[in-house]
């Protein structure tokens, strides 16, 4: 009993426990057919999701209003870049990736020069260069038909026992992270930075320093997210990273990172992404209309949110 009290009182525990729920209710309704195959893709597309609620997880945990909305265009430039510039081969394999980074570089650097330099609140900074990222990529992109070379095609698509491999992958990329978030200098400046910003200054922690490199890690994230997609998906497309926006910060609250900063969990993202996959599963499952579905997902994702939401850190 006292381990179960423990783990309650774990907001993150809560993600996985939706996501038994969904996946059980799902099972139940249709006898059982098709649900490891339903786990199989949970895995595949929940990846990707994972991906870029790190990098925002980091942006969040930094405190009130930091957020980063420029995901999805940057998801976008991302693929259509390293997809021109593969061209489809993989000699240039390698090239492409090295691109994509590029991107992702460039775009958190310039977001954090939006909000250092202009002074411009995190919110509106990084919504305002999503604009121009997106047009950036339209622009390179237009008319962009270019299938992924096929080692990434064959990589982002691999699976053994049904398990996908790029999802094994970041969930060792997930540890890693995890490691970083509560071992290292880094992350605990970051979290520290979210509990009290002047007290992390005071305690003499380069606050915008931490802060520039915690905007360049989602944005680079972002464009990995762009990169593999674009292999998963059979190419690049404008509007691939559109879904990515809201998911980004569902799974990050979700998963049990305080919007009040100071407070970050990278186990629960996996749980709330496979969560939100498993629920609009669930959904279609019983026939739900469009309408009903984004309804029923708010609501539910609304519950779990206020039961998972836990105590907001002390400033």
């Amino acid at each position: 009993m006292t381990l179960i009290k423990q783990l309650s009182a774990k907001a993150w525990i809560w993600s996985f426990i939706g996501m038994v729920l969904v996946w059980l209710v799902t099972a139940i309704y249709t006898g059982g057919k098709g649900s490891a195959d339903v786990i199989t893709a949970a895995l595949s597309f929940a990846t990707f999701t994972v991906i870029v609620g790190i990098g925002q997880m980091f942006v969040i945990t930094t405190g009130p209003g930091n957020v980063d909305l420029s995901i999805p265009s940057t998801i976008s430039l991302s693929g259509a870049v390293a997809m021109k510039i593969m061209g489809g081969s993989d000699a240039m394999l390698i090239v492409g990736f090295l691109a994509s980074l590029g991107c992702g570089l460039a775009v958190g650097m310039f977001n954090y020069m939006l909000i250092r330099v202009l002074r411009i609140p995190p919110i509106i900074a990084t919504l305002s260069s999503s604009f121009l990222i997106l047009s950036t990529a339209i622009a390179y992109g237009r008319g962009l038909k270019i299938k992924p070379p096929p080692l990434l095609a064959d990589f982002t698509t691999a699976q053994v026992s049904g398990v996908p491999v790029l999802a094994v992958v970041i969930i060792l990329f997930a540890v890693v992270m995890s490691v970083v978030l509560n071992r290292t200098l880094y992350g605990r400046a970051v979290l520290a930075i979210g509990q009290n910003m002047r007290a992390a200054w005071l305690a003499g922690i380069n606050v915008e320093r931490i802060r520039f490199m915690t905007y360049v890690l989602s944005a680079v994230l972002a464009a990995i997210c762009g990169f593999l997609l674009s292999g998963f998906s059979g190419g690049a497309s404008l509007n691939m990273g559109q879904e990515y926006l809201l998911a980004s910060i569902a799974v990050v609250v979700i998963g049990g990172t305080s919007v009040a900063g100071g407070k970050a969990n990278i186990p629960g993202i996996w749980g709330a992404a496979m969560f939100m996959f498993l629920l609009v599963t669930m959904l279609n499952t019983f026939g739900a209309s469009a309408g009903i579905r984004l309804i029923m997902t708010g609501l539910i994702i609304v519950a779990v949110i206020t039961i998972a939401g836990g105590d907001e850190p002390q400033r």
